[in-house]
């Protein structure tokens, strides 16, 4: 591995981390201390459609999106639905009281680039999502061409 695809490996390890760990916590505050009730509360008061169901995937997306992004699981799938909520939180709550902190976009914004930032890298080395792809490389290479085996093995 050479130093820069390692040094970008350990970029995006801390990014899916910090934005995993985050995402975790918004997750859990909403399922364990608002609620579904509470949070469809403030979806009905926003006029977002259908409260509860909304209350339930963006909860989802936070809590369980933000596991995966922790562990590097479907990294790319996992972070798409974090970036629809930030759209939305953007939209519907934070730009009308402009950029800065603490009712602004600043934070949002930046959520929803690092969730996007993921979407699209993916999760890099340090990952589970790594782990599994690499297990599928070793078992297909038993079926693979000689060629094509040392064509894989240059790319790790």
């Amino acid at each position: 591995m050479n130093r820069s695809k390692a040094l970008r490996d350990w970029g995006i390890a801390v990014l899916r981390v910090a934005v995993g760990g985050v995402f975790v916590a918004h997750g859990a505050q909403k399922l364990f201390v608002y609620g579904i009730p509470g949070v469809a509360g403030l979806m009905a008061q926003l006029g977002i459609p259908f409260p509860t169901l909304s209350a339930l995937a963006v909860t989802a997306a936070e809590f369980l999106g933000g596991l995966a992004l922790l562990a590097g699981f479907f990294t790319r799938l996992a972070a798409l639905p974090i970036a629809f909520s930030m759209v939305v939180a953007a939209a519907t709550v934070h730009l009308k009281n402009g950029f800065f902190l603490p009712n602004g976009a600043e934070y949002v914004l930046l959520l929803l680039s690092a969730s996007a930032a993921l979407s699209l890298t993916g999760s890099g080395a340090f990952s589970v999502d790594r782990l599994l792809a690499g297990r599928r490389a070793r078992a297909a290479a038993g079926t693979l061409p000689p060629a094509r085996r040392l064509e894989m093995a240059l790319q790790d």
